[in-house]
């Protein structure tokens, strides 16, 4: 393991270097490299035959962070992801994977640096644009409740939102956030969204969009929306735990093809 300081931060990395292709691995929001192992959204696990850079991002599983808001939006998060391909990959294109707050990371950063990403495969995208004010007040009420009433009424609220179907049978988890960064990751959230359609719609990547059904965080309606921007992407879609582990193959395919 290594720390990666970034304004702010230091970033927990770790780097597995078999000698290919160059790949970034990304997470979730309260999530981590280690959390999202366990829900099954490790989609580099047996990546072979490349270099795979994996990070907690700030305040995240084993990175520090400050309780700034402004901090944790994705534009920030991008500039975080930049600088570490600057230093991992210095002037090479690079394979980006991640789920939810990772997709956002994502195209903030292809849309901060354009050249820098061979291809792209964006995991449950999040709400976004007409649909991301609604979630946005969640986080926020969220944050408050973590300030008020603590973390055990925040995870017992997560237990009873429904789960989508492709996650059955995988064990709970908490969030891999401290408590004490937890409120400002939250409202760092709210204040984020996607890039706007036509900032999306410039990057000229190839572009796997991997969607579960059945939940509302990560909708349908903004994978779709991502496919009909990009204009060189697909859309894969998973209703079952089954169908859901066939994504590292579909990566690895992805990646395969850019070598």
């Amino acid at each position: 393991m290594t720390t990666f300081t970034v304004p702010g931060a230091d970033l927990d990395v770790e780097f597995s270097d078999e000698h290919g292709w160059p790949v970034v691995q990304l997470h979730g929001l309260t999530s981590s490299r280690s959390r999202d192992r366990t829900l099954g959204l490790d989609l580099g696990r047996g990546l072979s035959g490349t270099r795979l850079l994996r990070y907690d991002a700030r305040a995240h599983g084993r990175s520090t962070g400050r309780p700034e808001p402004r901090d944790h939006r994705w534009p920030v998060l991008a500039d975080d992801l930049l600088r570490l391909l600057d230093s991992w990959f210095p002037g090479e294109r690079v394979h980006g994977v991640g789920p939810s707050m990772g997709t956002g990371t994502l195209l903030h950063a292809a849309v901060l640096d354009p050249g820098r990403f061979s291809g792209l495969t964006l995991v449950i995208p999040p709400t976004a644009w007409d649909s991301r004010p609604a979630m946005a007040e969640m986080y926020r009420a969220a944050a408050d409740t973590v300030e008020t009433e603590g973390i055990d009424a925040f995870i017992d609220a997560g237990r009873t939102a429904p789960r989508p179907p492709a996650l059955a049978g995988t064990r709970e988890t908490v969030p891999a956030v401290a408590t004490d960064l937890l409120p400002s990751v939250l409202r760092g959230a709210a204040l984020s969204d996607l890039p706007s359609p036509a900032h999306v719609a410039a990057i000229d990547v190839p572009t796997s969009i991997l969607a579960w059904t059945d939940d509302a965080g990560h909708p349908l309606s903004t994978a779709e929306a991502l496919v009909d921007l990009l204009p060189h992407a697909t859309l894969t879609v998973a209703r079952t735990p089954a169908e859901m582990a066939l994504w590292p193959s579909l990566l690895h395919r992805q990646v395969a093809e850019r070598r």
